[in-house]
């Protein structure tokens, strides 16, 4: 059994940990939150505790901590006793976290695949550029890593594995939804961190067809989907992390992932890229500055925590699965319903953050108890889905399956 969490990262998705986390201490023990700014961290303690999110009394302290450095890590792993590290800094920070608990033996988990702050879009599959590359040692050290264990990709690697466990003898493709049909009020903002957002869209749009990578431009591709609540949904094709995981674990053809996007945010994004605006390459203004663009935009930009107040609307994110069954074709939408507004209501987050929060609360809490410790590097999508997403269903994203006219819950007794 392990126990007491370190939550590094303390943004909209730290909070919403946090929050889950504390509402689940009897299984995960000795709760810590960390960040570059403490400030931070106090703030979501704070908010922990004026809405009695703490399920039975217990720890739930601050730290400061700038992550990269693998040693002050490990450290702090070491002080609070962590045996469960949730990584939900940016994504620059996966491998330094990654060493820190390979050298202590805390268990990994992160919402996202690394990125290096100067390059975007590198050689697909993107796992094995950083990640992968640590498999064997975790399998060494008998450490066990998680990755990708938010939404997208989180979520929706374990609706492909349910998917292809229960669902399918042959699939002939995956195509990933993720529609936020809920509305912030402002002019313009992103719903997680910008500088994360915009390198998403910045670069090659990789896809998997015909079982080989495939290249195209942001928006080139869009097709509009008629999805359950929130109705008929116009989205493009974009890359996107589980992509370069599924295709290697699940023996799969095509699969694809498809984001909404407003004509508001098209245009914002295309004027920003066509300036020059986006780039994470550093210049030199007129007065000598050396500035990244991007690193500007994101600085005027609101930040995404301060949309939840006045956030209305749902998400609605999922898996279209196209395939065979006993020799007849078949078609399965395995899917969750978020609510901007019930979100910040629990835990003072837009829904966004917490669609990415809670399924590693939920993975924390089959580590804990064992059924999801396999003691070496994997995704989501490698692990049995139906314990984790029985879990979401008890604490907070409880997943549908329409097959036709029929739109069910999910259940699983264990």
């Amino acid at each position: 059994m392990k126990k007491n969490v370190l939550i590094i990262g303390a943004g909209g998705v730290g909070q919403v940990v946090a929050h889950k986390c504390a509402q689940n201490n009897d299984v995960l023990g000795d709760i810590h939150i960390a960040s570059r700014t403490i400030d931070k961290c106090r703030a979501i303690v704070e908010s922990v505790h004026l809405k009695k999110n703490m399920k039975q009394p217990g720890v739930l302290e601050a730290h400061a901590l700038d992550a990269l450095d693998v040693e002050a890590t490990k450290a702090l792993i070491q002080k609070t006793g962590a045996q469960i590290v949730i990584n939900v800094g940016q994504a620059f920070i996966n491998m330094s976290v990654l060493s820190a608990c390979l050298e202590t033996g805390a268990a990994y988990m992160d919402t996202a695949i690394h990125e290096e702050p100067d390059k975007i879009c590198e050689t697909p599959p993107w796992y094995s550029n950083y990640e992968w590359k640590r498999r064997e040692e975790c399998a060494e050290k008998g450490v066990t890593a998680i990755l990708g264990v938010g939404f997208d990709p989180g979520m929706v690697n374990a609706y492909a594995a349910l998917a292809a466990r229960d669902y399918f003898d042959k699939i002939e493709s995956i195509d990933i939804i993720d529609v936020n049909a809920g509305d912030h009020g402002k002019y313009f903002a992103t719903n997680f961190d910008p500088e994360i957002n915009f390198r998403e869209f910045t670069g090659t749009v990789w896809s998997w067809q015909d079982s080989q990578w495939t290249a195209n431009t942001m928006f080139e591709v869009g097709r509009e989907w008629d999805l359950p609540v929130v109705g008929k949904r116009q989205t493009y094709m974009t890359g996107h992390d589980e992509i370069h995981s599924l295709q290697r674990n699940l023996d799969v053809p095509n699969i694809r992932f498809w984001m909404g996007f407003g004509e508001r945010y098209i245009t914002v994004f295309t004027v920003l890229k066509n300036l020059g605006l986006l780039s994470e390459q550093p210049v030199t203004t007129a007065e000598g500055l050396e500035v990244v663009p991007l690193k500007v935009v994101k600085a005027v930009l609101p930040d995404p925590s301060s949309l939840a107040p006045n956030y209305t609307g749902k998400t609605c994110i999922g898996d279209l699965v196209k395939g065979q069954k006993d020799g007849k074709e078949r078609e399965v939408f395995i899917y969750n319903v978020a609510d901007h507004a019930e979100a910040y209501k629990e835990v003072g987050s837009q829904a966004i953050s917490y669609t990415a929060g809670v399924p590693p609360v939920a993975a924390a809490m089959l580590i804990a108890d064992g059924t999801w410790d396999p003691g070496t590097m994997v995704n989501v999508e490698e692990l049995d889905p139906r314990p984790f997403l029985a879990i979401l269903n008890r604490i907070g994203l409880p997943t549908r399956i329409k097959e036709g006219e029929k739109d069910e819950a999910f259940t699983y007794e264990g």
